[in-house]
Protein backbone atom coordinates (compact mmCIF):
# COMPACT_ATOMS: atom_id res chain seq x y z
CA UNK A 1 0.00 0.00 0.00
CA UNK A 2 1.01 3.38 -1.02
CA UNK A 3 1.94 6.05 1.81
CA UNK A 4 0.65 9.80 1.03
CA UNK A 5 3.48 12.11 0.35
CA UNK A 6 1.50 15.21 -0.02
CA UNK A 7 -1.95 17.32 0.40
CA UNK A 8 -3.06 20.63 -1.13
CA UNK A 9 -5.60 22.45 -0.67
CA UNK A 10 -7.37 24.72 -3.63
CA UNK A 11 -9.83 27.58 -4.43
CA UNK A 12 -11.82 28.20 -7.54
CA UNK A 13 -11.71 30.97 -9.06
CA UNK A 14 -14.84 31.15 -11.23
CA UNK A 15 -18.22 33.20 -10.68
CA UNK A 16 -19.94 29.64 -11.04
CA UNK A 17 -18.51 26.98 -7.88
CA UNK A 18 -19.98 24.27 -8.40
CA UNK A 19 -19.57 22.58 -4.80
CA UNK A 20 -20.86 25.84 -3.37
CA UNK A 21 -23.95 25.85 -5.44
CA UNK A 22 -25.61 28.86 -4.37
CA UNK A 23 -22.75 31.02 -6.39
CA UNK A 24 -24.48 31.13 -9.44
CA UNK A 25 -24.19 33.91 -12.31
CA UNK A 26 -26.92 35.61 -13.51
CA UNK A 27 -30.70 34.45 -12.86
CA UNK A 28 -30.87 31.01 -11.39
CA UNK A 29 -34.19 29.84 -9.26
CA UNK A 30 -31.41 29.07 -6.22
CA UNK A 31 -30.47 31.93 -5.50
CA UNK A 32 -33.27 34.37 -7.34
CA UNK A 33 -36.41 33.11 -5.93
CA UNK A 34 -38.07 33.90 -2.72
CA UNK A 35 -37.15 30.70 -0.41
CA UNK A 36 -37.61 30.73 3.73
CA UNK A 37 -34.60 31.00 5.28
CA UNK A 38 -34.05 31.97 9.56
CA UNK A 39 -32.96 35.17 8.22
CA UNK A 40 -37.15 35.96 6.60
CA UNK A 41 -37.79 37.65 9.93
CA UNK A 42 -35.51 40.48 8.44
CA UNK A 43 -37.27 42.36 6.16
CA UNK A 44 -34.01 43.19 3.84
CA UNK A 45 -32.99 39.67 3.65
CA UNK A 46 -36.56 38.21 2.57
CA UNK A 47 -36.29 38.53 -1.09
CA UNK A 48 -32.91 35.93 -1.90
CA UNK A 49 -30.64 34.24 0.11
CA UNK A 50 -27.47 35.54 -1.73
CA UNK A 51 -28.85 38.68 -0.04
CA UNK A 52 -27.69 37.28 3.71
CA UNK A 53 -24.33 35.72 2.02
CA UNK A 54 -25.31 31.85 1.42
CA UNK A 55 -22.88 31.93 -1.78
CA UNK A 56 -20.01 33.77 -0.05
CA UNK A 57 -18.00 30.65 1.03
CA UNK A 58 -16.96 29.35 -2.45
CA UNK A 59 -15.83 25.55 -3.00
CA UNK A 60 -12.80 23.64 -1.79
CA UNK A 61 -10.62 21.31 -4.04
CA UNK A 62 -8.23 18.84 -1.81
CA UNK A 63 -5.80 16.74 -3.87
CA UNK A 64 -3.93 13.70 -1.71
CA UNK A 65 -0.76 12.42 -3.72
CA UNK A 66 0.78 9.49 -3.24
CA UNK A 67 4.38 8.13 -3.42
CA UNK A 68 3.84 6.53 -7.01
CA UNK A 69 2.28 9.99 -7.77
CA UNK A 70 -1.13 8.98 -7.95
CA UNK A 71 -3.18 11.23 -6.99
CA UNK A 72 -7.21 11.34 -5.62
CA UNK A 73 -9.16 14.62 -5.15
CA UNK A 74 -12.53 15.69 -4.01
CA UNK A 75 -14.71 19.07 -3.74
CA UNK A 76 -16.48 20.29 -0.91
CA UNK A 77 -17.56 23.68 0.22
CA UNK A 78 -15.46 25.79 2.88
CA UNK A 79 -13.86 28.42 0.27
CA UNK A 80 -10.04 29.78 2.02
CA UNK A 81 -11.10 29.06 5.57
CA UNK A 82 -10.98 25.22 4.78
CA UNK A 83 -8.25 25.70 2.67
CA UNK A 84 -6.24 27.17 5.58
CA UNK A 85 -7.74 24.36 7.82
CA UNK A 86 -6.22 21.56 5.24
CA UNK A 87 -3.02 22.89 4.72
CA UNK A 88 -1.96 24.54 8.08
CA UNK A 89 -3.23 21.93 10.50
CA UNK A 90 -4.67 18.80 9.07
CA UNK A 91 -1.53 18.24 6.87
CA UNK A 92 -0.08 16.57 9.73
CA UNK A 93 -2.34 14.01 9.93
CA UNK A 94 -2.48 12.51 6.28
CA UNK A 95 1.65 13.31 4.81
CA UNK A 96 3.38 9.91 5.78
CA UNK A 97 0.08 7.76 6.34
CA UNK A 98 -1.21 4.78 4.30
CA UNK A 99 -3.58 5.45 1.65
CA UNK A 100 -5.81 2.23 3.35
CA UNK A 101 -5.33 4.25 7.20
CA UNK A 102 -9.32 6.37 6.46
CA UNK A 103 -10.19 5.79 10.22
CA UNK A 104 -7.06 6.43 12.21
CA UNK A 105 -6.88 9.81 9.94
CA UNK A 106 -10.25 10.54 10.38
CA UNK A 107 -10.31 10.19 13.89
CA UNK A 108 -6.58 12.29 14.06
CA UNK A 109 -8.18 14.96 12.47
CA UNK A 110 -11.21 14.99 14.60
CA UNK A 111 -9.79 14.92 17.61
CA UNK A 112 -7.12 17.75 17.40
CA UNK A 113 -9.66 20.33 16.07
CA UNK A 114 -12.32 19.15 18.55
CA UNK A 115 -11.43 22.05 20.57
CA UNK A 116 -12.58 24.32 18.11
CA UNK A 117 -14.76 22.31 15.74
CA UNK A 118 -17.31 19.45 15.72
CA UNK A 119 -19.45 21.05 13.32
CA UNK A 120 -19.54 23.51 10.72
CA UNK A 121 -16.48 24.17 8.30
CA UNK A 122 -14.12 22.61 10.26
CA UNK A 123 -16.19 19.19 9.22
CA UNK A 124 -16.58 20.67 5.96
CA UNK A 125 -12.54 20.41 5.57
CA UNK A 126 -12.19 17.01 7.00
CA UNK A 127 -15.20 15.90 4.57
CA UNK A 128 -13.37 17.01 2.02
CA UNK A 129 -10.01 15.59 2.86
CA UNK A 130 -11.37 12.04 3.86
CA UNK A 131 -13.25 11.82 0.16
CA UNK A 132 -9.83 12.67 -1.39
CA UNK A 133 -8.61 9.35 0.18
CA UNK A 134 -11.58 7.87 -0.63
CA UNK A 135 -10.86 9.02 -4.12
CA UNK A 136 -6.87 8.14 -4.26
CA UNK A 137 -7.56 4.56 -2.33
CA UNK A 138 -9.80 3.58 -5.05
CA UNK A 139 -7.64 4.53 -7.92
CA UNK A 140 -4.35 2.89 -6.70
CA UNK A 141 -6.66 -0.42 -5.78
CA UNK A 142 -8.25 0.33 -9.42
CA UNK A 143 -12.01 0.11 -7.58
CA UNK A 144 -14.86 2.27 -7.49
CA UNK A 145 -15.92 3.64 -3.85
CA UNK A 146 -19.09 1.56 -4.30
CA UNK A 147 -17.18 -1.63 -4.73
CA UNK A 148 -14.71 -0.91 -1.54
CA UNK A 149 -17.49 -0.29 0.72
CA UNK A 150 -19.82 -3.25 0.03
CA UNK A 151 -20.73 -3.37 -3.73
CA UNK A 152 -23.84 -2.25 -5.28
CA UNK A 153 -27.28 -3.05 -3.14
CA UNK A 154 -28.93 -2.30 -6.85
CA UNK A 155 -28.01 -1.95 -10.15
CA UNK A 156 -29.59 1.61 -10.56
CA UNK A 157 -30.75 4.45 -7.79
CA UNK A 158 -33.88 5.68 -7.92
CA UNK A 159 -33.59 9.85 -7.91
CA UNK A 160 -35.86 12.49 -6.78
CA UNK A 161 -35.61 16.06 -8.12
CA UNK A 162 -35.36 19.22 -6.11
CA UNK A 163 -36.01 22.50 -7.28
CA UNK A 164 -39.20 24.77 -8.18
CA UNK A 165 -41.13 22.76 -11.00
CA UNK A 166 -41.61 18.99 -9.93
CA UNK A 167 -43.84 18.66 -12.80
CA UNK A 168 -41.33 19.44 -15.23
CA UNK A 169 -39.00 16.48 -12.84
CA UNK A 170 -42.17 13.88 -13.44
CA UNK A 171 -41.74 14.36 -17.22
CA UNK A 172 -37.79 13.26 -16.71
CA UNK A 173 -38.53 10.53 -15.08
CA UNK A 174 -37.64 11.56 -11.27
CA UNK A 175 -39.86 9.46 -8.88
CA UNK A 176 -40.53 12.17 -6.93
CA UNK A 177 -39.90 16.31 -6.54
CA UNK A 178 -39.19 18.27 -3.78
CA UNK A 179 -39.97 22.27 -3.28
CA UNK A 180 -38.26 25.12 -2.08
CA UNK A 181 -40.69 26.49 0.57
CA UNK A 182 -41.26 29.82 -0.22
CA UNK A 183 -42.60 31.56 3.07
CA UNK A 184 -42.13 31.14 6.54
CA UNK A 185 -43.20 32.82 10.34
CA UNK A 186 -42.35 36.36 9.15
CA UNK A 187 -44.79 36.09 6.12
CA UNK A 188 -47.60 35.40 8.12
CA UNK A 189 -51.22 33.93 6.74
CA UNK A 190 -50.78 35.08 3.77
CA UNK A 191 -47.19 33.38 3.17
CA UNK A 192 -48.89 30.27 4.58
CA UNK A 193 -51.95 30.64 2.21
CA UNK A 194 -49.22 30.92 -0.74
CA UNK A 195 -47.26 28.12 0.36
CA UNK A 196 -50.60 26.14 0.90
CA UNK A 197 -51.88 27.03 -3.12
CA UNK A 198 -48.15 26.24 -4.18
CA UNK A 199 -48.43 22.95 -3.16
CA UNK A 200 -51.71 22.48 -4.35
CA UNK A 201 -50.75 23.30 -8.16
CA UNK A 202 -48.20 21.09 -7.98
CA UNK A 203 -50.25 18.09 -6.75
CA UNK A 204 -52.67 18.58 -9.21
CA UNK A 205 -50.20 19.03 -11.91
CA UNK A 206 -47.98 15.78 -10.47
CA UNK A 207 -50.97 13.65 -10.18
CA UNK A 208 -51.61 11.65 -6.71
CA UNK A 209 -48.48 8.91 -7.10
CA UNK A 210 -45.52 11.46 -7.49
CA UNK A 211 -43.81 11.86 -4.15
CA UNK A 212 -43.91 15.47 -2.93
CA UNK A 213 -41.98 17.13 -0.23
CA UNK A 214 -41.29 20.34 1.34
CA UNK A 215 -37.14 22.05 2.08
CA UNK A 216 -37.73 24.27 4.89
CA UNK A 217 -34.18 25.04 5.15
CA UNK A 218 -34.31 25.78 8.93
CA UNK A 219 -36.53 28.68 8.59
CA UNK A 220 -40.07 27.99 11.02
CA UNK A 221 -40.43 27.49 14.45
CA UNK A 222 -43.01 24.02 16.36
CA UNK A 223 -46.35 26.00 15.71
CA UNK A 224 -45.68 27.38 12.39
CA UNK A 225 -44.64 23.87 11.46
CA UNK A 226 -46.97 21.85 13.15
CA UNK A 227 -49.78 24.26 11.18
CA UNK A 228 -48.28 23.77 7.85
CA UNK A 229 -48.26 19.82 8.61
CA UNK A 230 -52.10 19.63 9.14
CA UNK A 231 -53.02 22.01 6.21
CA UNK A 232 -50.64 20.11 3.84
CA UNK A 233 -52.85 16.42 4.58
CA UNK A 234 -55.23 16.62 1.56
CA UNK A 235 -51.97 17.17 -0.77
CA UNK A 236 -50.17 14.20 0.75
CA UNK A 237 -46.77 15.54 0.94
CA UNK A 238 -44.17 12.56 1.74
CA UNK A 239 -41.79 14.36 4.32
CA UNK A 240 -41.70 17.99 5.34
CA UNK A 241 -37.71 18.87 6.05
CA UNK A 242 -35.59 20.65 7.94
CA UNK A 243 -38.06 22.67 9.41
CA UNK A 244 -36.46 23.65 12.45
CA UNK A 245 -33.06 25.07 13.88
CA UNK A 246 -30.60 22.00 13.49
CA UNK A 247 -30.16 21.90 17.47
CA UNK A 248 -33.51 22.30 18.39
CA UNK A 249 -33.68 18.33 18.95
CA UNK A 250 -36.77 18.56 21.78
CA UNK A 251 -38.39 20.16 19.03
CA UNK A 252 -38.04 17.79 16.36
CA UNK A 253 -38.64 15.23 18.83
CA UNK A 254 -41.95 17.11 19.58
CA UNK A 255 -43.32 17.12 15.47
CA UNK A 256 -42.93 13.48 15.51
CA UNK A 257 -45.47 13.04 18.48
CA UNK A 258 -47.31 15.77 17.31
CA UNK A 259 -47.75 15.52 13.69
CA UNK A 260 -51.72 15.25 12.98
CA UNK A 261 -51.31 12.33 10.07
CA UNK A 262 -48.32 10.42 9.01
CA UNK A 263 -46.16 13.07 7.01
CA UNK A 264 -42.43 11.59 7.61
CA UNK A 265 -40.04 14.28 9.84
CA UNK A 266 -36.69 14.43 8.24
CA UNK A 267 -33.44 16.40 8.66
CA UNK A 268 -29.92 16.22 8.79
CA UNK A 269 -28.28 18.38 6.01
CA UNK A 270 -26.64 21.02 8.58
CA UNK A 271 -25.69 18.00 11.27
CA UNK A 272 -22.33 16.52 11.42
CA UNK A 273 -20.82 13.66 12.65
CA UNK A 274 -22.04 10.40 14.19
CA UNK A 275 -22.81 12.05 17.75
CA UNK A 276 -24.69 14.60 15.76
CA UNK A 277 -26.71 11.96 13.86
CA UNK A 278 -27.16 9.99 17.44
CA UNK A 279 -29.13 13.39 18.71
CA UNK A 280 -31.14 12.70 15.61
CA UNK A 281 -32.05 9.62 16.10
CA UNK A 282 -32.72 9.86 19.33
CA UNK A 283 -35.96 12.35 18.46
CA UNK A 284 -37.60 9.85 16.38
CA UNK A 285 -37.18 11.65 13.39
CA UNK A 286 -37.88 9.16 10.36
CA UNK A 287 -35.20 10.23 7.72
CA UNK A 288 -31.63 11.23 7.90
CA UNK A 289 -30.11 13.39 5.09
CA UNK A 290 -26.41 14.06 6.11
CA UNK A 291 -24.46 15.25 3.37
CA UNK A 292 -21.13 13.04 2.85
CA UNK A 293 -19.19 16.38 1.60
CA UNK A 294 -20.09 18.27 5.10
CA UNK A 295 -20.96 15.55 7.82
CA UNK A 296 -17.45 14.16 7.94
CA UNK A 297 -16.82 12.65 4.64
CA UNK A 298 -17.68 8.99 3.61
CA UNK A 299 -15.68 7.65 7.01
CA UNK A 300 -18.16 9.07 8.79
CA UNK A 301 -21.25 8.44 7.07
CA UNK A 302 -20.92 4.93 6.95
CA UNK A 303 -21.03 4.86 10.67
CA UNK A 304 -23.86 7.13 10.96
CA UNK A 305 -25.80 4.90 8.29
CA UNK A 306 -25.14 1.24 10.66
CA UNK A 307 -26.82 3.58 13.51
CA UNK A 308 -29.47 4.35 11.00
CA UNK A 309 -30.03 1.00 9.99
CA UNK A 310 -30.03 -0.50 13.69
CA UNK A 311 -32.87 1.83 14.70
CA UNK A 312 -34.61 1.41 11.54
CA UNK A 313 -34.50 5.02 9.65
CA UNK A 314 -33.49 5.67 6.15
CA UNK A 315 -30.81 7.81 4.98
CA UNK A 316 -31.25 9.74 1.94
CA UNK A 317 -28.08 12.20 1.66
CA UNK A 318 -28.18 15.74 1.05
CA UNK A 319 -26.70 16.53 -2.35
CA UNK A 320 -23.21 16.23 -2.94
CA UNK A 321 -22.94 14.47 -6.40
CA UNK A 322 -21.04 11.67 -7.06
CA UNK A 323 -19.38 11.64 -3.23
CA UNK A 324 -23.39 10.44 -2.34
CA UNK A 325 -24.20 8.41 -5.43
CA UNK A 326 -21.55 5.77 -4.85
CA UNK A 327 -22.73 5.51 -1.01
CA UNK A 328 -26.20 5.53 -2.15
CA UNK A 329 -25.91 2.74 -4.08
CA UNK A 330 -24.01 0.39 -1.87
CA UNK A 331 -26.32 1.41 0.92
CA UNK A 332 -28.99 -0.98 2.50
CA UNK A 333 -31.18 2.18 3.90
CA UNK A 334 -31.17 4.66 0.75
CA UNK A 335 -33.64 3.45 -1.46
CA UNK A 336 -33.68 6.40 -3.26
CA UNK A 337 -31.34 10.00 -3.85
CA UNK A 338 -31.10 13.44 -4.45
CA UNK A 339 -30.53 15.15 -7.67
CA UNK A 340 -30.47 18.96 -7.12
CA UNK A 341 -32.05 20.45 -10.39
CA UNK A 342 -28.42 22.46 -10.89
CA UNK A 343 -30.31 24.31 -14.88
CA UNK A 344 -31.15 28.10 -13.96
CA UNK A 345 -35.29 27.51 -14.81
CA UNK A 346 -34.87 23.74 -13.68
CA UNK A 347 -36.37 22.62 -16.59
CA UNK A 348 -33.48 20.11 -17.94
CA UNK A 349 -30.72 18.15 -16.39
CA UNK A 350 -27.80 19.13 -16.04
CA UNK A 351 -24.22 18.02 -13.89
CA UNK A 352 -25.14 18.70 -9.62
CA UNK A 353 -21.74 20.00 -9.58
CA UNK A 354 -21.35 22.00 -12.89
CA UNK A 355 -18.96 22.75 -13.89
CA UNK A 356 -16.44 21.20 -11.56
CA UNK A 357 -16.22 17.65 -13.13
CA UNK A 358 -15.27 17.13 -16.78
CA UNK A 359 -17.74 13.72 -16.61
CA UNK A 360 -20.29 13.84 -13.98
CA UNK A 361 -22.57 11.07 -14.34
CA UNK A 362 -26.36 12.51 -14.59
CA UNK A 363 -29.74 10.61 -13.85
CA UNK A 364 -31.42 8.56 -17.35
CA UNK A 365 -34.81 8.50 -16.88
CA UNK A 366 -34.86 9.60 -12.96
CA UNK A 367 -32.11 6.53 -12.65
CA UNK A 368 -28.36 7.02 -11.86
CA UNK A 369 -25.70 4.64 -13.59
CA UNK A 370 -22.52 4.22 -12.05
CA UNK A 371 -19.49 3.33 -13.94
CA UNK A 372 -16.96 0.62 -12.56
CA UNK A 373 -14.46 3.94 -13.42
CA UNK A 374 -11.69 3.81 -10.14
CA UNK A 375 -12.47 6.45 -7.11
CA UNK A 376 -15.02 8.28 -7.42
CA UNK A 377 -15.22 7.99 -11.19
CA UNK A 378 -14.77 11.76 -12.30
CA UNK A 379 -11.82 14.01 -13.30
CA UNK A 380 -11.68 17.74 -12.87
CA UNK A 381 -12.47 19.87 -16.02
CA UNK A 382 -9.72 21.35 -17.58
CA UNK A 383 -10.96 24.70 -17.97
CA UNK A 384 -11.49 25.58 -14.58
CA UNK A 385 -9.22 27.84 -12.71
CA UNK A 386 -7.95 26.39 -8.99
CA UNK A 387 -5.53 28.38 -7.18
CA UNK A 388 -3.67 27.15 -4.06
CA UNK A 389 -3.53 29.77 -1.38
CA UNK A 390 0.36 31.09 -0.27
CA UNK A 391 -0.54 30.40 3.30
CA UNK A 392 2.70 31.77 5.36
CA UNK A 393 4.42 28.28 6.36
Amino acid sequence: MQKIVDLRAYVLKSDNQGADYHAREGEHWINKTVIATPMSRYPEYQGTRTSFGIDVLGSLMVEVEAEDGTVGFSVTTGGLPAAYMVEKHFRRFVVGQLACNVELMFDQMYKASMYYGRKGITLNAISGVDCAVWDLLGRLREEPVWAMIGGKMREKQPMYATGPRPDFAKKMGFIGGKLPLPYGPAHGIEGLQKNLSLAKEMREKCGSEFMLAWDCWMALDRPYTLKLIKALEPYDFHWIEEALHPDDFQGYADLVKQRSHPILITTGEHEYSRWGFKNLIDTGVDILQPDVNWCGGLTELLKIKAMASANNRLVIPHGSSVYSYHFSIASDVTPFSEFLMMAPKADQIVPMFTPLFADEPVPESGFMHLSDKPGFGVELSKDLRWERPPFES
